[in-house]
């Protein structure tokens, strides 16, 4: 009786036997999230102790699923990889920087690779919308001039300003939405995600792509680079860093079978995660952004 017990234990937690190598007896990994979950909670206190419950428990919850996506799935595909390293940042706008996972190793196909750089993304919109629209209905319109004063102004991705006019409709010209800080959490997840599916180098986006299209993926690049170079010149100087960075890491090393493609639902998959690129992408994440060139003009004057 007790060996058959033991042995249904031990196929009920045979699935999270990864999870367990993966820790590997390191704490790195829970201390870096109990201090991300202290410094998203400081974040939050802006609004008040329910709003960093709100706002913390909204975004760590994202960005652990989006981690765990990729975990699992490497796994899955029999790549060795860790538990997520969350990046802590002690102060504002958000409280954190992210998470990664490390992956050891090489991808042994473009079909694994393809899944593992949108399982992380679709895990993360699973919750990122939910998130927003709950929000958005705990969030109040009100007038601009009272919305300057009680905090910041963001920007507005294709896909948020159609979450907005789901819940909330129409909003006035002078007019503003103050947004609860679970909607708060929901817009800087999709921020996330957006960066992360840019199409470039070991982002999500440059595995999807590069499963995709493979060396031809370094032309979508170009146009890529093109179009944020134009943003950073005239709308958004803030994304500058992230072009140098992504321009340092943007070749993406192959996988060991790269002859073998993507079959048709990953293909459609594939183009399906652009368009949540584009949908999701925030070329002026700020109220207060200003171009590289505006920005010369106002220092020559």
């Amino acid at each position: 009786m007790l060996k058959k017990l033991l042995a249904r234990s031990a196929a009920l937690f045979r699935p999270f036997n990864p999870l367990l190598r993966a820790w590997d007896g390191k704490g790195v990994h829970l201390l870096l999230f109990i201090l991300t979950v202290c410094t998203t909670f400081l974040v939050g206190l802006s609004d008040g102790l329910a709003g960093a419950f709100w706002y913390s428990g909204g975004i760590m919850a994202i960005l652990l699923c989006h981690e765990m996506g990729h975990f699992w799935t490497a796994r899955m595909h029999g790549v060795p990889a860790t538990l997520p390293y969350f990046i802590p940042v002690p102060y504002w706008p958000f409280g954190t920087m992210g998470a990664i996972i490390k992956m050891h190793g090489t991808i042994p196909n473009r079909r694994a690779l393809f899944d593992i750089g949108a399982a992380g993304p679709l895990a993360g919109m699973v919750l990122i919308v939910p998130a927003i629209l709950l929000g958005l209905d705990m969030s109040q319109v009100v007038e601009r001039a009272a919305a300057s004063a009680d905090g910041f102004s963001l920007g507005e991705s294709l896909l948020f300003k159609i979450l907005v006019r789901l819940v909330i409709g129409p909003v006035g010209e002078n007019q503003d939405v103050l947004l609860h800080p679970l909607a708060y959490a929901g817009w800087v997840g999709l921020l996330v995600t957006a960066i992360n599916l840019l199409p470039v180098g070991q982002l999500d986006g440059g595995h999807i792509v590069y499963a995709l299209f493979k060396k031809r993926s370094k032309w979508v690049a170009f146009i890529f680079f093109a179009v944020m170079a134009a943003v950073c010149l005239f709308l958004y100087f803030g994304w500058l860093l992230l072009l140098v960075l992504l321009t340092v890491f943007r070749r993406h090393p192959p996988t060991m079978d790269d002859q073998s493609g993507l079959d048709p639902k990953r293909k459609a998959l594939g183009f399906f995660m652009i368009a949540v690129f584009i949908l999701s992408f925030t070329p002026v994440p700020f109220g207060f952004g200003e171009g590289l060139i505006p920005m010369i003009r106002e220092w020559l004057r």
